[in-house]
């Protein structure tokens, strides 16, 4: 009698660990998501601070490119509030952009060679490369996160956790800008 009640007070034990740990691998995913939510923002606002220096360089040398500043400035706009999708939605479409800046700029030897517009193109380029960086994370811990919770035994312990979404690129960002003069 004394070896069955130790039994099953073994494997009670078992599932409460086992419970315990799966609670805390959601919990722990979970912040992951935000905190890689945090790290994509970071970037956004270090772009969003970069962005009206390049603009203001590339505006004295191509001043009738208006059209390409206007929807700089409307994308930029629309990276300060909102959902997370509507910040990456304007974020897409800032990059979209900026792919026709860098278009113009090379229509502008003098512009290419300027010191300043140099630097400023490295310094987006590499927030550019941390931003693609940080919403590759975001997705693979959106990925671990989903599968945890719709998958046995995770969904026993989700407690009505929903599925995160995925950070993806509009289509029309896929494609190389046209530039016409």
């Amino acid at each position: 009698m004394y070896e069955w009640l130790l039994l099953i007070g073994i494997v009670i034990a078992i599932l409460v660990f086992f419970s315990i740990s799966y609670y805390n691998r959601i919990r722990v995913l979970g912040n992951r998501i935000e905190e890689a939510w945090a790290q994509i923002d970071v970037q956004l606002k270090k772009r969003y601070d970069l962005v009206p220096n390049l603009v203001e360089t590339v505006k004295g040398y191509a001043a009738h490119e208006r059209g390409i500043f206007e929807s700089i400035a409307s994308a930029r706009a629309g990276m300060v509030t909102g959902s997370p999708q509507d910040r990456m939605a304007a974020s897409n479409a800032l990059s979209g952009a900026l792919r026709q800046l860098f278009a113009v700029a090379e229509a502008y030897p003098d512009l290419k060679a300027a010191e300043n517009f140099k630097l400023l193109q490295e310094q987006l380029e590499g927030i550019e490369n941390k931003i693609a960086y940080a919403r590759q994370f975001y997705n693979s811990s959106v990925l671990q996160f989903n599968n945890l919770i719709t998958t046995i035994p995770g969904v026993w312990f989700a407690g009505g956790r929903q599925k995160h979404e995925f950070l993806e690129i509009p289509e029309e960002s896929r494609e190389a800008p046209k530039v016409e003069f």
